[in-house]
């Protein structure tokens, strides 16, 4: 797999690259890092839908004992309830089990320290040295001293009573709620209707292989449908383990993570409540994002791809909201990690508050003509320094003469390579888009 941990932790094929025994590793290696200064260490675990989740957990909850650390097991629950329970259960760390939009093969196990933060590359790497180097630091417990699994039956109704304290009540607001049969398939229903809000909820019926198949947040063609069927107000739609959200107005226009932070960040500085007049996001984000923002006198500090850059620019200016193009959508007030639902029931705040179309918030920002493609490839760290790559990027770039930009970036969760060109002529976007998706496919052979 090369180095395990990625951006989001360690991701691969589930059984073949992420592998039990490697789960068992990382369970021991993690448990033994993140709980040195507890003596009676306790690790929160909990896990998307895919029906590889079980294995994993099991080999998982097996690496934990086997040190020592108790395991309190939580079962389905989305990303940023995990994040939530570390750091309110006082535990040494938590666990998640998920790849989040990635698709059903594959899986993932991300740790987060007793603070509800991702863990720092320092740790990460501390953590994958004992892995691969299968050495065993720690005394193995026996008798009594073995680690014993908690089941938490509370743990969906904390998150819940969490999120629905962060807003007001939100009658009169009817939306379609895309689950993406995943994570929020269970707690994201509840969650709404007991704001006050009419949810008809779609892609809520997971059966362990189809978490995000032609639902969720990349995929939000269904609930665009269903917006305009249903004569809904709006639309949301989550990923796998519900850490962003897409949106669909009530004309059934898609709007992405630039449109919700715009309408959440002029909102907060209307009230005077955004933190620093500032916002983080990155340079995927579009350059209309950009000139909204600096209209409206809002600060903009910009990061590289990951919501784990977006976080530690937050916690570095002191800012509070920022979030990717993606839909991963980080209120620091609230929560230590991107939220889908919190970031929902934070728009629908606005849209209650404001009293007027979601349309309507969304035409504050007019997006620039943007076109992202993306190529599976082999070499994806090769292929970012390769000299034709890197000519046919520059030819794009020249083309656009100062009107337009071209971004190139390797995904730190698949294998994929990921162009974005944007400029004021959408065919010639695309064909350049295309002809530089072109070169890489070609020097990847």
């Amino acid at each position: 797999m090369g180095r395990l941990f990625g951006t989001d932790g360690v991701r691969g094929v589930a059984n073949s690259q992420l592998t039990p025994d490697l789960a068992f590793c990382l369970g021991q290696a993690g448990a033994y890092i993140l709980s040195k200064e507890h003596p009676h260490p306790r690790i929160v675990i909990g896990k998307d839908t895919r029906i590889s989740g079980d294995m994993l957990e099991s080999a998982l909850i097996a690496g934990i004992c086997s040190v020592g650390a108790d395991v309190l097991r939580v079962g389905v629950l989305p990303t940023p309830g995990i994040a939530f329970l570390t750091r309110t259960l006082d535990v040494s760390a938590g666990v998640v089990i998920s790849a989040s939009h990635n698709p059903i093969q594959d899986n993932g196990i991300k740790f987060f320290s007793s603070t509800g933060y991702k863990l720092p590359d320092a740790i990460e790497d501390e953590i994958e040295r004992i892995v691969v180097s299968k050495e065993k630091p720690w005394d193995v417990p026996i008798g009594g001293e073995v680690g014993r699994v908690i089941d938490v039956p509370d743990a969906e109704s904390r998150y819940k009573d969490f999120l629905k304290m962060t807003v007001g009540r939100l009658d009169g607001i009817k939306v379609v709620l895309d689950c993406a049969n995943g994570a929020a398939s269970f707690v994201g229903p509840k969650v709404l209707q007991e704001a006050g809000v009419e949810v008809i909820s779609i892609c809520n019926t997971p059966d362990g292989v189809n978490i995000n198949a032609d639902c969720g947040s990349t995929h939000p063609e269904r609930l665009r449908s269903a917006v305009l069927e249903h004569g809904a107000d709006l639309g949301l739609a989550m990923d796998g383990d519900a850490d962003r959200l897409i949106v669909v107005d009530e004309q059934g226009t898609i709007l992405d993570g630039d449109f919700i932070i715009l309408i959440c960040a002029l909102a907060q500085k209307a009230k005077g409540k955004l933190a620093q007049d500032a916002v983080v996001v990155t340079v995927m984000s579009n350059l209309g994002l950009h000139l909204a923002l600096k209209e409206a006198g809002i600060k903009i500090y910009e990061t590289q791809v990951g919501d784990r850059y977006v976080m530690e620019e937050l916690i570095r200016t002191r800012a509070q909201l920022g979030g990717e193009q993606s839909g991963h959508i980080i209120f620091l007030d609230s929560n230590t990690t991107g939220d889908g639902l919190l970031t929902a029931l934070q728009l629908l705040s606005v849209v209650k508050e404001r009293q007027v179309p979601l349309s309507k918030l969304a035409s504050q920002m007019r997006r620039l003509p943007q076109v992202l493609l993306n190529a599976k490839v082999q070499h994806k760290e090769r292929l970012m320094t390769d000299a034709r790559v890197l000519a046919k990027v520059h030819e794009a770039e020249e083309i656009l003469n100062g009107k337009g930009r071209v971004l190139v970036r390797p995904s730190g969760t698949e294998s994929l390579i990921r162009v974005m060109v944007e400029g004021p002529d959408q065919q010639t976007l695309k064909e350049l888009a295309q002809e530089v998706i072109d070169t890489i496919i070609q020097c990847d052979e």
